[in-house]
């Protein structure tokens, strides 16, 4: 599941990317003081390292929480910034998503990664 989500994360990084660059141009042109434009590629950004750092975690605890933090800030920066970019509500809580899903599966798999940390 992981490898799914940081896949997703890395296309949907282009997507809200190229959304947020037009949305700061829109907030320039129009002069309205509001920064939603560069929370957005905040929020990329963020998802893109999250996204590659999910898929290169495989059994490593310590990855897959860096993960999850990159999701959880990037959600955050994103929800608490929105503006007249109103799909950043929908990137950021999607973000938010992606952190559960694979906190989810962090706990579901604990075995796992306690059995690979004992052999290490």
């Amino acid at each position: 599941m992981k490898k799914v989500i940081g896949v997703i994360s890395i296309v949907l990084f282009l997507i809200v990317s190229l959304q947020s660059c037009v949305a700061g141009l829109g907030n320039t042109i129009t002069e309205n003081g509001e920064v939603s434009g560069t929370a957005g590629l905040m929020l990329s950004i963020f998802m893109l390292i999250g996204g590659i750092i999910a898929i290169m975690s495989r059994t490593s605890k310590g990855m897959t929480i860096t993960a999850i933090v990159f999701y959880v800030l990037g959600g955050l920066i994103g929800i608490s910034n929105v503006g007249t970019y109103a799909d950043l509500k929908i990137w950021s809580i999607l973000s938010l998503i992606f952190a559960a899903l694979i906190l989810f599966h962090l706990r579901k798999n604990k075995e796992e990664y306690d059995k690979k940390s004992t052999n290490d």
